[in-house]
């Protein structure tokens, strides 16, 4: 399937006009719903929906020419303090406009209001945060305990959910294609995500070291939708953003790890475009060069990964990933392949040369990613920093 460009895109370097979800630099604009899905809601015969969707392009575009300069000030620890074992959330109110952070509605500790997407996405920062805290001991999304914003009801029919480099905004959906995107879990910390790259791997925004930044963000979201409801990796439904989808649209959700390419088939949004290997690898000047398309190879690697192994995917599946993402030699312009042999050596590092290792091997093999010994150099043993390997040309 070929999309028409949307936005113009230049080559990657600071000063380009696609939007980015990294450096300390230029302040990132993270959305969950990709450009070339709203370009296809924008042309479509419901005039509704389709001016729904063109709102939304309109304003996430403006919204990355703004930020694409603009310091992140993200909130820091106090020097020499310990981060504490819970969440510092704030919920605000944007009241279908676009002033952000709008007005404080629940604050942490605060009583369940009467709103139900102020609740859910309340509930959504602290799952998140116990997810990371609990499985991975990391306290909140920089690692040292940064405050948990987020704000509600954001414009009037907003059709997407994104960080900006500092906090999360919801839109309520047009209620016809999407629904509140407060709804699902995996959107939040699909999205929360985003900041933990912003402070680790910092990974580009764009070409294949995008794609693995969205793909780092679905595994994470989907790991904290299976810690928080209990689910093994068999138990789990692997779909990034089920619920979101009105109830007339043909799909199911945004996308599929399990099985990148089938999430939706609707006349409205067309069929979903993602490639599960490298077979399929799309080359597009669209959404930054595809990133939200191509992410389907990594996710669907990580899927194969975690089932392999079996028992929490949390676990040893995503112990390798997050050790992958925070441990320091993974270049910001990673390729596929780079990130594959940082995986296997994160693997190697934390569980030897064994089950482990072996499965992620297997999982990036299947996916045509290929690992070479030369591109994942021996690490010392635990923890499992990764180093990375040559870039793979698509």
């Amino acid at each position: 399937m070929i999309f028409r460009p949307f936005l113009s895109i230049r080559h990657r370097n600071h000063d380009s006009t696609y939007g980015t979800c990294h450096s300390a630099r230029m302040t990132a604009f993270c959305t969950i719903v990709p450009p070339h899905v709203l370009d296809r809601l924008a042309r479509t015969e419901d005039a509704a929906v389709s001016s729904a969707a063109r709102r939304t392009l309109e304003h996430d575009a403006r919204e990355r020419t703004r930020r694409r300069l603009t310091t992140v000030l993200g909130a820091t620890a106090v020097s020499g303090a310990t981060p504490a074992d819970q969440p510092q959330r704030t919920i605000d109110d944007a009241k279908h406009h676009d002033n952000l952070p709008g007005h404080k509605v629940r604050g942490e500790g605060g009583k369940p209001v009467k709103d139900v997407s102020v609740n859910r996405a309340y509930d959504a920062l602290g799952a998140t945060f116990e997810t990371y805290l609990k499985a991975y001991g990391r306290h909140s999304i920089d690692g040292s305990g940064l405050p948990l914003i987020a704000s509600v009801h954001y414009l009037k029919g907003y059709n997407n959910a994104f960080w900006n480099g500092e906090q999360m905004v919801f839109g309520d959906g047009d209620g016809t294609i999407f629904l509140d995107f407060t709804i699902p879990l995996d959107v939040i910390g699909h999205e929360l995500t985003h900041g933990v790259t912003q402070y680790t791997a910092n990974l580009d925004y764009f070409g294949q070291s995008g794609a693995l930044n969205e793909s780092v963000s679905d595994v994470f979201g989907s790991l904290i939708k299976q810690f928080t409801l209990g689910q093994s990796a068999d138990q789990a439904d692997w779909l990034i953003g089920a619920g979101l989808l009105g109830p007339e649209v043909h799909g199911v959700a945004l996308r599929s790890m399990k099985a990148p390419g089938t999430a939706y088939d609707d006349p409205r949004l067309g069929k979903d475009p993602q490639p599960a290997t490298m077979h399929g690898y799309v080359t597009t000047a669209q959404d930054n060069g595809g990133v939200h398309l191509n992410s389907g190879i990594p996710n669907h690697a990580f899927y194969l990964l975690a089932t392999e192994l079996g028992g929490n995917a949390w676990e040893e599946a995503g112990q390798i990933w997050y050790d992958t993402l925070t441990g320091g030699t993974l270049s910001s312009h990673a390729q596929f392949t780079d990130f594959a042999a940082a995986t296997a050596a994160a693997a190697k590092a934390r569980y030897g040369e064994g089950t482990q290792h072996a499965a992620v091997l297997r999982a990036w093999s299947q996916v045509g990613v290929a690992v070479s010994a030369a591109a994942a150099p021996a690490l010392p043993q635990q923890p499992g920093p990764s180093e990375a390997g040559q870039p793979q040309q698509a």
